[in-house]
């Protein structure tokens, strides 16, 4: 029987939560680096014992951290983010020029097919690429050397590259999102890139439908269909299926479409799972009731999932990594709060279990079927 591992980065040290297939007993680990941020750990999908964690202290800065066995032990690696020639300015929030500072790793992706290869998003916002297993870092200075790139400006938790999707049909072909930059596609495995922000409706603009400054949330993907990518906007949740050539809306019958998870089901393209969040000033549930939505449709048509979530006196968020599901049959959803709660579906979303309550406020969650 397969085996689940979750990976969870909290404001406070990492944990490993593990189970069988069966998805109802857990294991909790120790905090793995008590005291310390963890933004992100994820695990390469050919080697799933190679994890690599990005960890930060507003006091120490960053380091990376590397594990070759599932997370038991660990090895600090390159930390070393040196951008690319004369760093230059991008707007501040008052809209001056501001000096491309180096803060954290915001986001990892593994390689599809390299254990040593993989990617970071960071702050303030730029691709770096490892090839020697998270040694040494360089950065793809196309991205942030576009055009656009000066004009780029933070949002409320800085300017963050945080979603990095390698498409599986094509690995050259790339996409990241930054927080308020908006969506970049590029097809040269990361020489160049192109923003992908047509259709986007940002209505706290200068210009509502600009090129960029839209604040992407999330960006979402099915492996079976590279073409189709799903957003989870400021305000709204977008749908494309030309690769972000063109988006459109497809928040439908939610209640709110402010929110910041997003992700797809493993096995049914076309299901879709987001957390709607109050709004944009009130990062918690309507009514204090926690709920999911799950669209079957692809969008446009969303139903609450509520059984074993709190429906009263909630008043948790869902961070933009917080979200993710394994590959059994069925599907499992997994989300992690600020309440410091880390949930369960093993059945695609119908119930729900507390796998733990009590940890620090949940950042990332990634999970892996072994």
């Amino acid at each position: 029987m397969s085996r689940v591992r979750v990976l969870v980065g909290t404001r406070k040290g990492a944990f490993i939560l593990t189970s069988d297939g069966r998805r109802q007993s857990w294991e909790v680990s120790a905090p793995q680096f008590g005291g310390w941020q963890f933004y992100h750990l994820k695990a390469s999908p050919v080697d799933p014992d190679r994890i690599y964690a990005s960890q930060s202290s507003d006091w120490f800065g960053q380091t990376m951290q590397r594990s070759s066995d599932g997370g038991k032990t660990w090895e600090t690696v390159g930390n070393k983010f040196i951008y690319d020639g004369i760093a230059g300015t991008h707007q501040w929030y008052d809209g001056t020029a501001h000096p491309w500072e180096f803060k954290r790793v915001w986001h990892l992706e593994p390689s599809l097919t390299d254990p040593e290869t993989v990617y970071a998003g960071v702050e303030d916002a730029a691709l770096f690429k490892s090839a020697d297993g998270g040694a040494t870092w360089t950065e793809l200075s196309g991205l942030r050397g576009h055009s656009t790139g000066s004009q780029w400006a933070p949002g409320a938790g800085g300017m963050c590259l945080h979603t990095i999707l390698i498409d599986p049909s094509n690995h050259d072909r790339l996409y990241v999102a930054i927080s308020a930059a908006g969506a970049f596609r590029s097809d040269d495995g990361g020489v160049t890139w192109k923003p992908i922000t047509k259709g986007l409706y940002s209505k706290f603009l200068p210009v509502p439908d600009a090129e960029i400054g839209h604040c992407v949330h999330r960006i979402a993907m099915h492996p079976s269909r590279p073409q189709t990518l799903f957003m989870q906007k400021h305000w709204d949740v977008m749908r494309t299926d030309d690769s972000g050539e063109s988006w459109h809306e497809v928040s439908g019958n939610l209640p709110t479409d402010f929110g910041f998870a997003i992700d797809v089901h493993a096995h049914e393209p076309e299901t879709v799972y987001v957390v709607p969040i109050k709004s944009d000033a009130e990062h918690y549930p309507l009514d204090g009731r926690l709920q999911v939505f799950r669209s079957r449709s692809g969008g446009h048509e969303w139903e609450p999932l509520t059984k074993g979530l709190p429906q009263k006196d909630c008043y948790v968020n869902v961070l933009r990594e917080a979200m993710d599901v394994d590959s059994l049959d069925a599907c499992g959803v997994y989300f992690g709060t600020t309440g410091g709660q880390v949930y369960c579906s093993a059945d695609g979303g119908e119930s729900w279990q507390a796998i733990v309550r009590d940890l620090p406020p949940v950042v990332s969650v990634e999970v892996q079927t072994i």
